[in-house]
């Protein structure tokens, strides 16, 4: 299977409201839930026109994960608001496209794309320990483990630690 990131639009909306539904119960085993009003068109719309007018800020980028026919398969973003010269890393698969490294492949895409912005020194990157193949896509792509944070957070009624990783301009 081939696979594109395709940078988001307003054009998006639907087709990603269809993604997002169907999925929400399997994102939700990872995250907390985004609450019923996101699951709604008109206020789903609106979020994802917040996205872009974001993205046109240079204060963060979108892309759709998509395979040759155009399906969303997934997310992966870049928020580069949050530390100096480096961008925080944000993905998700769709439940029936994981295990088929597509994750691992798109981030690679991302990377390639990232190495010609100047200001992004590093990207960091959060996962629960009990998340092992987010783990596996972050090492395959050159990102190391940085540090455990020592308090675990409640994550859908369990505890979790959150490990935390770093991928480096310079290392690459």
């Amino acid at each position: 299977m081939e696979v594109k990131i395709h940078k988001l639009q307003e054009s998006d909306a639907e087709s990603l409201f269809h993604f997002e539904v169907a999925n929400r119960v399997y994102f939700n085993k990872m995250v907390p839930d985004r609450g019923e009003d996101y699951y709604k068109f008109e206020t789903f719309n609106d979020k994802l026109v917040q996205l872009v007018t974001e993205q046109s800020l240079c204060l963060s980028t979108f892309y759709l994960i998509k395979d040759e026919n155009g399906t969303i398969l997934g997310r992966i973003n870049l928020d580069f608001s949050s530390i100096n010269n480096c961008a925080e890393l944000g993905y998700r698969i769709g439940e029936g496209y994981t295990g088929n490294g597509i994750a691992t492949r798109a981030l690679k895409l991302l990377l390639e794309k990232t190495t010609n912005l100047e200001v992004i020194q590093c990207i960091v990157a959060r996962t629960t320990q009990d998340n092992v193949a987010s783990q596996k896509v972050l090492a395959k792509n050159g990102f190391t483990h940085a540090y455990t944070d020592q308090d675990e957070v409640l994550l859908n009624g369990k505890f979790v630690s959150l490990l935390h990783y770093i991928w480096e301009k310079e290392a690459r």
